[in-house]
This record gives C-alpha cells, structure tokens and sequence, in this order.
C-alpha cells in the first residue's frame, strides 16, 4: 500500500489516503457530472485528515445518506461519503460502502491519465423504491 498526499486548491483541507490507486471512478448523475471529479474508495480507516473539520463545509442532497466535503476557502471537494444503496439497488446485490471516495485529483503525484476510468450510471438510479 502507498501513502499519498491530498490537499484542496487553497492547502486548508489537507490528507493522507493509504491506498493502491489502480483506477477512478466517474458518475454521471447531476452532481458529479457538474463537478467532474475522479474518485476512488478507501476504507474508512485509510484516511487520516491533517488539517480541522471546521476547515470543510458539509453539502447533502437527495437521500442525504451522502456527505461531501468542501474546503471552506476555495470550494474544492476532497473527499466525500458515499450514499447508501437504494432499496431496488439492495434487491440487486448492492452493499452499503463504509468509507471515502476521494478526489484523486487532489492527490499529489497521481497521474490520473494512466488510470482506467470505471463509469457509474447514477442517473440511472431511482431513489424513490
């Protein structure tokens, strides 16, 4: 496993991720599709936040079973907390995620163009059954 450095773009929220990046993550629901971020999934325990809470700001939307964190100065989400299945989505097989997507665009020394992208359909996800 490697240790990587993450930080937004003003360096307020700063953190560590152990992890082995071997791809990124893109959805295409409304939210992410706007904000155009890459994310990969750790663990709870391998993240390690190296700066305040009070320096991030808490957006939810939706089922709020999602938490996504933004710096508090320049608006850059870092890492968020992935939304919990749907019950047709738990029907289907799909288990609950306990950790953090992060941002690999705010690791340092990630090259995120080697990476392959996985694609997820969020927009295809119904919230209402």
């Amino acid at each position: 496993m490697t240790r990587c450095r993450g930080a937004c773009h003003c360096a307020a929220v700063r953190f560590e991720i152990v992890a082995e990046i071997d791809h990124v993550r893109t959805c295409d629901c409304s939210i992410c599709r706007l904000r155009g971020a890459l994310n990969f999934r750790v663990p709870r325990e391998d993240l390690t936040l190296l700066t305040r809470w009070e320096n991030l700001v808490l957006y939810q939307w939706g089922s709020h079973t999602a938490r996504d964190y933004f710096c508090a100065t320049c608006g850059i989400l870092a890492f968020r907390r992935p939304s919990d299945p749907t019950p047709a989505e738990r029907r289907n097989g799909v288990e609950s995620f306990d950790g953090w997507a992060i941002n690999v665009r705010c690791l340092a020394g990630v090259d995120i163009d080697a990476l392959p992208v996985v694609r997820i359909h969020g927009s295809r996800i119904r919230h209402d059954n």
